[in-house]
């Protein structure tokens, strides 16, 4: 009798624990007043979306070819040439330790070109129109919005959200071409990075524009753009000269985006000045996917060209976001990092690409 009372309560207990991690009445319940916490996109993986399979199965686009006119739009694929060396890799004052921000060690590059600028939606057009490409987001039939830029009518059909950050709700039909979901479109931002990229999408553009994902330490070195210990690609500063450098979160986390940086959500790709080595948007906008599985142990020796762990669970992706505010989520610097798995998508997640040689038809920027 006790045995099978015991054996009940133990049921009820696992699944009432199951429901809390999966649904929430998207309250914002948890504190934001430090640094140290985050905006929750880490913790965006498909096992906590809530529909493994949308309606694309057979590997083909729900809308076929549609042309949104990117050819209309200047190409923002060009290139810079980044002379390696060595520098100082993660800091010694780290702000997020359990990121695996530190130690500082000495860490060699060899000499790559880098994308001028973040993958843009007209960019990605082009290779989905050429290739067929059926994103990850399409495949599963959601992706993750934040919960204020989801129009009330989307709304109304979600009823669950990620529990260690309710403000991440799963959309269905969110993908690049629609961000905020069905009611959404990309044609008045075609400049603007191509979110709901998976690293497994990332990998395969890259591919198709004969490009690779950086490695964390190739990124990390061109965001430095040649500045030893400093927090950003410009300085220790958030603004330079009064100017904002960057774009991220200004206001109330997550209810209110201010914009005084000029944008509320994503911007165009060629928007703020760009470092030193001639590359913008390193820092804010979206995150930026690298080649290496995570890890939060690094050697204190010296090496030439880390290319990070054989294997592992997810992918290092470096930059921050528009999401990020130094009150919450403060990764808006070089050294910063998070993770997620290869196929996690949201709405600001993006890429850039390099390349060992310069590729056939891309320009050069000098």
């Amino acid at each position: 009798m006790w045995k099978g009372f015991f054996l009940g309560l133990y049921f009820t207990v696992q699944f009432i624990s199951a429901v809390q991690d999966t649904c929430s009445s998207f309250s914002y319940g948890r504190s934001l007043n430090s640094g140290k916490q985050d905006c929750g996109c880490s913790v965006l993986k498909r096992n906590n979306s809530f529909k493994k399979g949308g309606k694309i199965t057979d590997g083909k686009s729900r809308e076929g070819k549609i042309n949104l006119k990117s050819a209309d739009h200047e190409r923002t694929n060009s290139m810079v040439f980044l002379k390696g060396g060595k520098f100082f890799m993660g800091t010694d004052k780290p702000f997020l330790p359990m990121d695996g921000e530190g130690p500082a060690r000495e860490v060699g590059v060899n000499s790559f070109y880098m994308d001028v600028y973040e993958v843009s939606n007209a960019e990605f057009e082009l290779f989905v129109n050429s290739t067929g490409h059926v994103t990850e987001a399409e495949k599963f039939g959601d992706s993750f919005v934040l919960e204020g830029k989801i129009s009330e009518e989307v709304k109304k059909d979600i009823h669950q959200a990620v529990a260690a950050a309710p403000w991440w709700l799963p959309v269905k039909g969110a993908h690049w071409r629609n961000p905020e979901g069905p009611d959404s479109h990309i044609r008045e931002r075609m400049d603007h990075p191509a979110i709901h990229i998976s690293w497994n999408d990332a990998v395969q553009f890259c591919k198709w524009v004969g490009k690779r994902l950086p490695t964390e330490a190739e990124w990390e070195y061109a965001c430095r753009a040649g500045l030893q210990n400093k927090k950003y690609s410009w300085g220790n500063k958030l603004k330079k000269d009064g100017q904002y450098m960057a774009n991220t979160w200004q206001g109330t986390f997550p209810t209110r985006d201010l914009g005084q940086d000029g944008y509320a959500g994503t911007a165009p790709v060629t928007a703020y000045p760009a470092n030193s080595y001639g590359l913008h948007n390193m820092l804010g906008n979206v995150w930026e996917w690298t080649q290496d599985w995570w890890t939060i142990r690094h050697s204190v020796h010296y090496q030439e060209n880390p290319k990070g762990p054989h294997s592992g669970r997810d992918k290092v992706k470096k930059g921050g976001s528009y999401m990020c505010h130094k009150s919450y989520c403060y990764r808006y610097r070089c050294a910063a990092r998070s993770q997620n798995s290869a196929d996690t998508t949201a709405s600001n997640l993006g890429f850039r690409c390099v390349s060992d040689e310069l590729p056939r038809g891309v320009k050069l920027v000098k």
